[in-house]
């Protein structure tokens, strides 16, 4: 209990309601390295005087490494096998249609966010792309103690009703921006500061888009520049008294060879020459509305095999195949990942660090990827950062830290200290 107000149970996991408010950002792709070349380029200063009295730690991601399962994951604080969401696109086994896991249907478990907001507390979510914003408002009712649910991508079309609030982007004195570039970021970033500044939330959580992590390698001038950008507003919401989450989806890794091309095993291409075309069905759940930059290419794919198809022999082709890291039956890749054995196939793949996997070379286009691969989805991408501003007390230090326990570490393990000057 805070005063009088209440813990929150969700998930099987017990929240201490926040004696600050609490803001969780989800900077969607950043592979460490991005924040550790920017704080010693001096790009983060303000990330680096939080460092210095806050928690600096590595955490877990969900496997797959993709966008969908692990913003479900942070708020639900639970793996995809309690939420539903395996992927960003799987096979629906009652119809047998490929379908993106946008709708709420999907979902099989309740949020923080909407938990806090049902105890009384006022919540804001905005999101870079509208496919996540149903998915992590499902449960939330904007307007209700004020909570606002919105994306950037669609920020010209927000009404009280849907979203809790309205003209936005007038309010803030930002033009809408495009898809693909940087700046859809900095509005979920500076949507985070004015929603603080004039509508103090209890709790926030924002999530950024991988657009500069899928183009630019740490370091390079686009993404330290990037990494300047969200400084300015996490130094802002320290200053407004927040307590901050910063973790990520998903880390990010080159994809390419030597030349610059995309570095692919088809694997349907595979599964059709070993067992006959068109007898497997290989899904790649990196696929989303927004394929451009990665051209649905990921390090991490599930194959559905004809009835009574040995498993075994597969596995062990598989295996010995150049650029895969892991193969796994249904029951096994379930119990590693925490995964709904319901929605993903009889086999798991997982390509090793430098590789993707594709279906057929003809059924992806990669005339939009005007840089070298870089890409996500396998064990490569799983280490991300997981940092807060605050000190923490009671942490294990032998406890496996992921990236869903942000909530956790933020509301139930923050020491009560004033904010750091």
């Amino acid at each position: 209990m805070t005063g009088n107000k209440p813990t929150v149970s969700v998930n099987g996991r017990d929240y201490a309601w926040p004696d600050r408010p609490l803001v969780v950002v989800c900077v969607d792709g950043s592979e460490p390295a991005y924040m550790e070349q920017a704080l010693a380029s001096g790009a983060m200063p303000a990330l680096a005087r939080m460092m210095v009295h806050g928690a600096d730690l590595r955490a877990d991601c969900v496997i797959p490494s993709f966008t969908n399962p692990n913003n479900l994951s942070i708020v639900t604080g639970a793996p995809p096998v309690v939420h539903g969401i395996s992927g960003n696109y799987f096979l629906d086994p009652d119809s047998g249609e490929e379908v993106m896991m946008n709708d709420p249907h999907w979902l099989r478990a309740d949020s923080i966010l909407a938990a806090f907001e049902k105890a009384g507390a006022r919540v804001a979510v905005v999101t870079a792309k509208d496919k996540l914003r149903r998915l992590l408002g499902h449960g939330l009712h904007p307007g209700v103690h004020g909570s606002v649910c919105f994306s950037a991508e669609l920020a010209d079309r927000v009404s009280e009703g849907e979203n809790g609030i309205d003209r936005v982007l007038e309010l803030m004195g930002l033009p809408l921006p495009e898809v693909y570039s940087p700046a859809l970021s900095e509005l979920v970033m500076a949507a985070g500061v004015y929603l603080m500044e004039h509508i103090h939330p209890d709790i926030t959580y924002l999530s950024t888009t991988d657009y500069v992590q899928h183009k630019h390698a740490p370091g390079t001038p686009e993404a330290t520049a990037f990494y300047r950008m969200l400084d300015g507003y996490l130094g802002r919401l320290d200053e407004l008294g927040a307590t901050l989450a910063v973790t990520a989806d998903h880390g990010m890794q080159p994809k390419h060879d030597a030349a610059g091309r995309p570095d692919v095993i088809y694997l349907q291409a595979l599964m059709d020459d070993w067992l006959g075309e068109g007898q497997a069905r290989v899904i790649l759940p990196i696929t989303d509305p927004y394929v451009v930059h990665h051209g649905a290419l990921g390090s991490f794919a599930t194959v559905y095999l004809p009835d009574g198809c040995e498993r075994r022999p597969l596995l062990e082709r598989l295996g010995g195949t150049e650029g895969v890291a892991l193969a796994l039956d249904r029951e096994a890749a379930s119990a590693r990942f925490e995964l709904p054995p319901d929605r993903i196939g009889d086999l798991v793949v997982l390509a090793t660090t430098h590789k993707v996997i594709g279906t057929r070379p003809e059924r992806h286009d990669l005339s939009g990827l005007d840089a070298p691969l870089r890409s996500h989805g396998g064990l490569s991408e799983q280490t991300v950062p997981l940092l807060l501003n605050r000190p923490l007390s009671g942490l294990d230090p032998t406890r496996r830290l992921r990236n869903f326990d942000a909530f956790d570490l933020a509301l139930n393990r923050v020491t009560a200290t004033e904010a750091v000057p």
